[in-house]
């Protein structure tokens, strides 16, 4: 651990959704975490105390809007208002999992656009800059008028990839919506890429069979990649097609493990050989089985962080 910015003005803080992944970011770039407590209320109301000073300083506040979201979303802006009642100098919130960002359009009549709306509760809260990993749509960014930075994790994916040295890779997109992903990590593993085309609703179907695959599978270990595994409904059956149509092995990677409802047992129960995730939203101990795979984005987030306060470009993260 340096101490380059051990007594600097730049500080770290941590919200109650992910403070193990922030104690890492802070031990990464040599700072400790900022002093602050958050508690509630017999109502349930947030309230925030940060316990040093923050005067003139640029401060980042790692928060994931994971489950139980809405709690951790108001959170977030008590955080945000405090920290401009402080008179921060700059405000940078770190998100490594946006919560909401599922709704960024409208589907059907009368729906909100719910990632909007958050989007908009974070700037008129007093943020001064958002850094993201991995959002569910990167037009998400154009919700914001202040900058906006989404790092990819697929990099570190990747790497993990292949230090297993699988033999005959092909990289799978889980439907047409993914495909993006799917060939960023294919062009770093020099591998072809397949898609999982299926018609119909995204509802779980026991059994179901309408589903296609286009590419070339046959005898060939494939790797699912997605950016969140919520209910693990597209993952499961998407493997059962694969293997079905003469996959050798499957593997699944995402960024998000969200992991809700019946996902852990239909992982297990699943002909998936191993789910790679990153430590974006961190896994409770039932969630911890052998074939889950933890990765961390700390380095990455760590060196953005450095980045955006020495004022350096953060482009090279994406390259």
């Amino acid at each position: 651990m340096s101490n380059t910015y051990q007594n600097s003005k730049l500080k770290v803080f941590s919200l109650s959704s992910n403070r193990p992944l922030a104690e890492e970011i802070a031990a990464d770039i040599g700072v400790e975490l900022g002093k602050s407590s958050v508690k509630q209320f017999s109502d349930g109301e947030v309230q925030i105390n940060i316990e040093e000073s923050v005067r003139g300083c640029d401060v980042f506040v790692i928060q994931s809007t994971s489950d139980p979201v809405n709690e951790h979303i108001m959170e977030l802006l008590v955080m945000i208002d405090t920290l401009k009642r402080a008179s921060a100098n700059t405000i940078n919130v770190v998100i490594p999992y946006y919560g909401y960002a599922r709704q960024d359009r409208k589907a059907r009549a009368r729906e909100p656009i719910t990632a909007k709306l958050i989007a908009d509760l974070i700037q008129v809260s007093g943020a001064d800059r958002v850094l993201s990993v991995d959002l569910h749509a990167p037009q998400a960014q154009g919700f914001f008028d202040i900058p906006v930075d989404q790092l990819l994790a697929v990099r570190i994916l990747t790497e993990y990839v292949n230090q297993k040295q699988l033999d005959d890779i092909v990289v799978v997109s889980p439907d047409h919506a993914s495909v993006t992903r799917a060939r960023q990590m294919a062009e770093l593993l020099k591998a072809p890429i397949a898609i999982i085309d299926r018609r119909g609703p995204r509802e779980y179907i026991p059994g179901e069979t309408n589903v296609n695959v286009v590419g070339n599978i046959e005898g060939k270990t494939a790797i699912l990649i997605d950016d969140i595994i919520d209910t693990a409904t597209r993952i499961t059956r998407g493997t059962k097609a694969l293997i079905e149509n003469g996959a050798k092995e499957v593997y699944a990677c995402c960024t998000h493990p969200v992991m809700s409802g019946p996902a852990i047992k239909r992982i297990e129960e699943s002909l998936i050989k191993e789910v790679i995730c990153t430590n974006t939203i961190p896994l409770t101990d039932e969630k911890r089985i052998e074939k889950v795979t933890q990765l961390s984005v700390a380095p990455l987030l760590s060196d953005a962080i450095i980045r955006i306060y020495e004022q350096l470009p953060v482009s090279p993260l994406f390259e």
